[in-house]
């Protein structure tokens, strides 16, 4: 879970200590030599290359079949990565097997960093962010067609230009999973760089489709500007869409909204630059407040709502925040269908306060104040931490044995988590 995305103040503070380690499961392609599922949790080790006396400081959500996480000297690191699963390296870095340092245009620390379906955002030390790969999930970026070489737009081998859909949030090799969709590799030549990209035709299956003149260009890591006095402390990366957190409580997001994932109250389609968005904002009729604090359930029913926003996690078409009272509200497509923040409904967290909250494609992650890791949604390639690859539409407790979880966060078809080894009796 993220609390300020992807680790709260409790979680960073002791993960700097040297027993701090990191585990993973479910499914990352270039992590291990036989790309197996993993169904229980997995350590990664820092390479010796990066080691040096650094370690372990937080786990970041992971994009589509690539980890990412941060270490102790500020550095991002990235792994999981392959080629043929369609990752753009400018996206993820190069990295299969071995986590390895992400560059970035800056020597600042980064302390947050969150990954989505193919883009990428970070924040330094100075509360600057930076974003990073498909260009329609960077703020006011211009489209293909006017990016293009010579002035027209990049086509694939064929001729055609297509734009992922908000549907494809699935596996690696599924030909159906929300959408049929098929994924071709390309090479483009960019001025001297050599930018490896996904180029995805899709199906057509609803009308939230984008308009065929669009195409997909890969951008390099650039700041957002969110206008002066603004300090970002927390950042998520969905599908298509992207949150960050300010200092000041602050919830501000772009991208795609066409299923409410940027809980703005509408299903607005595209978001070009960063909007606030008002998660904590009752209505006035006691009618409508009744509806959004019981939300027809008596789980949520007495449940304090809260007074400020201190954790956010993006999934594919859905995200999540985590108030100051532990309280998880959801909006988006895959949860109710909400387009603005509701309580979430789950009887086993009834007598549980949130710490962390963290979002997959679709799949979630809760850590608790009392330390309990707690999952539910897709599991087809063992996310979920439980044992098996069964779908859960509730959330289940993750058994972890031997050690203290600290952070957890999720990525497309995995999940991290950071721990610290139980004290010995």
């Amino acid at each position: 879970m993220k609390e300020e995305n992807a680790g709260g103040e409790n979680g960073a503070k002791m993960a700097k200590k040297t027993d701090a380690a990191v585990y993973m499961w479910g499914y990352l392609p270039g992590a291990l030599q036989d790309k197996s599922l993993m169904l229980s949790p997995e350590p990664v080790r820092l390479p010796g290359s990066i080691d040096g006396g650094d370690s372990w400081k937080e786990v970041c959500g992971g994009g589509c079949g690539f980890a990412m996480a941060i270490s102790e000297s500020g550095k991002l690191i990235t792994w999981g990565a392959a080629d043929e699963e369609g990752q753009s390296y400018l996206t993820s870095g190069k990295h299969g097997e071995t986590p390895e340092a992400f560059p970035l245009p800056t020597e600042a620390l980064v302390v947050k960093a969150d990954a989505g379906w193919a883009h990428c955002v970070s924040v330094i030390e100075n509360g600057e962010v930076y974003t990073w790969g498909w260009s329609e999930c960077i703020p006011s970026m211009k489209t293909l067609r006017d990016l293009a070489i010579g002035g027209g737009s990049l086509k694939d081998s064929t001729g055609k230009q297509g734009l992922p859909t908000t549907d494809q949030v699935g596996g690696p090799q599924e030909a159906k999973i929300v959408d049929r969709m098929d994924s071709q590799l390309d090479n483009k030549r960019v001025g001297e760089e050599t930018v490896k990209r996904r180029k995805i035709n899709s199906v057509k299956e609803d009308a939230e489709i984008s308009s065929p003149g669009d195409d997909l260009f890969t951008a390099l890591p650039c700041l957002v500007n969110f206008g002066p006095g603004v300090k970002i402390s927390a950042v998520a990366a969905g599908g298509r869409h992207t949150l960050v957190l300010s200092d000041m409580g602050q919830v501000w997001g772009w991208g795609h909204g066409g299923e409410g994932q940027l809980g703005l109250g509408s299903r607005v389609k595209m978001v070009s630059s960063p909007h606030i968005i008002p998660c904590i904002e009752l209505p006035t009729s006691a009618k409508d407040r009744s509806s959004v604090i019981y939300q027809g359930s008596k789980i949520a029913a007495g449940k304090v709502l809260g007074n400020y926003v201190k954790g956010i996690a993006c999934g594919g078409r859905h995200s999540v925040v985590l108030t100051d009272t532990g309280a998880l509200l959801t909006f988006g497509w895959g949860l109710y269908g909400q387009t603005i923040p509701r309580l979430l409904d789950a009887p086993i967290l009834e007598s549980k306060r949130a710490k962390q909250i963290s979002c997959g494609a679709r799949h979630n992650a809760v850590l608790t104040d009392d330390g309990q890791l707690f999952s539910w949604g897709w599991n087809k390639y063992g996310q979920l931490g439980l044992g098996d690859s069964i779908d859960r539409n509730i959330p289940s407790k993750v058994s972890i044995e031997g050690c203290l979880p600290q952070n957890v966060s999720c990525g497309w078809w995995h999940t991290l988590m950071l721990a610290e080894a139980e004290p010995s009796n």
